[in-house]
């Protein structure tokens, strides 16, 4: 099947199920702390989302065992929830998916556990100004490859380097639509970007080398060198003039500072 174009009220929908995954990750924001498992973590998301009238999209695809990817340090996607205990300079993506009435939503974003180093805050910062600068070529007559260029320029230009085997897709009744979205790749190449199209934007980007490899879990990819690295992503719906962020980081941010506010001793 190609690329399924959504009708207007389609795209309200898929955004009704898109603010619910920030609500969700703004629900745990309060939560990450030193000392809580990754588990409790889950288990947490799991129960507010099904509290809101969704269900988590990610349990039981392909066979994954949570509701939530909570990906920690070297890390970089599809990590599973389980007894791992979160320390001060940990950093922590987490990847959330629900479906509501028939439409999937899908984001992620990367937290930092207390202090962190200078270095993998900045690797954070560049992650998610790769996703903003991605996020303003969406328009339509651009294509996709326009997407990943502008995302493997603003990585490598800070000195990091773009996960190649991850990629962004298209996102509707099914988590993962066509078309697949690169972090790297070249302008003018790609998929036409047209109104109606909704993708789900995600940089995957290393503080070190770009090389990765899947752990005996068959789940969780960790980059090769051990080092940090960072996750960002949004729900984005292509309209006539632009494009429309479907997902939100704002109460995400919201949560964050209370919780910066709460335990200071951290940080």
């Amino acid at each position: 099947m190609g690329i399924i174009l959504k009708s207007k009220d389609e795209i309200e929908l898929i955004r009704k199920s898109s603010l619910l995954v920030g609500k969700t990750l703004a629900e745990i924001a309060a939560l990450l702390k030193p000392g809580i498992t990754t588990r409790q973590i889950d288990e947490l998301a799991e129960q507010f989302i099904k509290g809101c009238g969704g269900v988590p999209v990610f349990k039981g695809y392909k066979g994954f065992p949570a509701s939530l990817c909570i990906s920690v340090n070297s890390e970089i996607v599809h990590g599973i929830p389980g007894s791992r205990v979160l320390e001060e300079g940990d950093v922590v993506s987490v990847d959330c998916g629900v479906v509501k009435d028939g439409y999937v939503g899908d984001s992620a974003y990367t937290f930092a556990i207390g202090n962190i180093r200078d270095e993998t805050l900045r690797l954070l910062s560049v992650t998610r100004q790769c996703l903003m600068n991605a996020i303003s070529y969406c328009k339509p007559g651009n294509r996709v490859g326009d997407i990943g260029a502008v995302v493997q320029e603003t990585a490598q230009k800070s000195g990091f380097s773009v996960v190649r085997e991850l990629v962004g897709h298209g996102v509707g009744k099914n988590l993962h639509e066509k078309p697949e979205v690169p972090n790297y790749g070249r302008k003018g190449s790609g998929a036409l970007l047209k109104p109606g199209m909704v993708i789900a934007i995600e940089p995957m980007i290393n503080q070190g080398k770009k090389e990765v490899k899947t752990l005996s879990d068959k789940w969780t990819v960790v980059a090769v060198d051990d080092l940090p690295s960072a996750h960002y992503e949004h729900t984005v719906a292509i309209t006539e003039t632009g494009c429309d962020v479907l997902s939100s980081f704002t109460e995400i941010e919201n949560a964050e500072r209370a919780n910066v506010n709460l335990n200071s001793t951290y940080y």
